[in-house]
């Protein structure tokens, strides 16, 4: 296992600022009452940023900027050709529509998913299994990894709910996934803006935790257990995000997030006249199989395709191969079709 390191005086602000939030001190508040360009250079700090270019190879500074921050953005992973094939497989297919469910967020508003087991062999599936897709998350993670599911979030205009505080391993680690080993890729296919629901990253745990987080009302509660040679420590803290400023990650279409599984995010209700849509594909080291078999592969061996591939690909259809999730599999979520 090669785990994202975090100093210990890294981890240590992480706890400072979680329990001022606790105790309703808002210290992002106090601290980034930005505007204009100011704010920009700040979200620029926070960000390792870095653009798509062919051909592609995941560099070591893409590594330290994900091991600082636990994401990293690369702009145009998709070109617009590729992009435009992507999203008419999406946009087309009888397999999404038909395996699509929905999910509220509790406030009277609903986001529309489909969930897929396999990649398959459709243009879709070939983003995934791409050389510039999984070296990627091999290199940012430091080991082989295989494909643990996919999916895709649609946010419709003005209905589209928010997806509420949390972290994917809180959830992947009670499918037996003992390390938090674990990757997510998030593209882009329309253009994601504050007012149709884009991703936010707030507070993110220390990576070298095992986490399991859990949403209440007004609060978002993360129970850390810590490795340590002695045993496990179990620490418990509970701190109010209602009011903490947070960066809005504004991506283009074609654009991607990758972003380590113990990364703390959210994204807001679709408000707005125009969709949010996002494909995310999620990897696991092939190091770190399940213990347990669950609703997602435990573990498995992927098939790369070159990044040529998805261009020269022409089943934008057949998404036989998928292996759709059906919602009753997955305990873990409240979902209907």
């Amino acid at each position: 296992m090669a785990p994202i390191r975090t100093s210990r005086v890294l981890w240590s602000m992480h706890l400072t600022v979680m329990l001022r939030l606790y105790n309703n001190i808002d210290p992002l508040a106090e601290a980034l009452q930005l505007k204009g360009s100011l704010w920009a250079r700040v979200l620029q700090i926070c960000t390792p940023e870095f653009n798509y270019s062919s051909p592609f190879e995941a560099t070591d500074e893409m590594k330290r900027g994900f091991d600082e921050k636990g994401h990293v953005i690369i702009r145009g992973l998709l070109e617009p050709d590729e992009l435009q094939k992507v999203t008419r497989a999406f946009e087309d297919s009888e397999y999404i529509k038909s395996n699509a469910y929905s999910t509220s967020d509790g406030t009277g508003r609903k986001s529309r998913v489909a969930c897929w087991k396999q990649p398959g062999d459709d243009v879709t599936g070939l983003v995934t299994r791409s050389e510039r897709v999984v070296r990627t998350c091999e290199k940012l993670l430091g080991g082989e990894v295989y494909h643990y599911h996919s999916k895709i979030n649609m946010k419709e205009a003005k209905t589209g709910g928010q997806f509420v505080w949390h972290q994917d391993y809180g959830y992947w680690y009670q499918n037996g996934i003992l390390f938090p080993d674990m990757i997510s890729v998030f593209i882009a296919l329309d253009a994601s803006v504050k007012e149709n629901g884009c991703l936010q990253v707030g507070v993110t745990v220390c990576p070298s935790e095992v986490a399991v987080s859990m949403q209440e009302r007004h609060f978002h509660q993360v129970i850390a257990i810590r490795i340590m040679p002695s045993g496990l420590r179990v620490l418990r803290v509970l701190f109010s995000l209602r009011n903490v400023i947070v960066p809005h990650y504004l991506v283009l279409v074609g654009d991607a997030v990758f972003f380590h599984c113990n990364v703390l995010h959210t994204s807001s209700a679709n408000v707005s006249d125009r969709r949010r849509w996002v494909f995310i594909s999620c990897f696991n080291r092939v190091s770190n199989k399940a213990t347990t078999q669950h609703h997602f592969p435990s573990s498995g061996k992927l098939d790369i395709v070159c990044d040529s591939a998805i261009r020269n690909c022409t089943n934008l259809t057949d998404m036989s191969a998928k292996d759709f999730l059906d919602p009753k599999d997955n305990v873990l979520i409240a979902a209907a079709r």
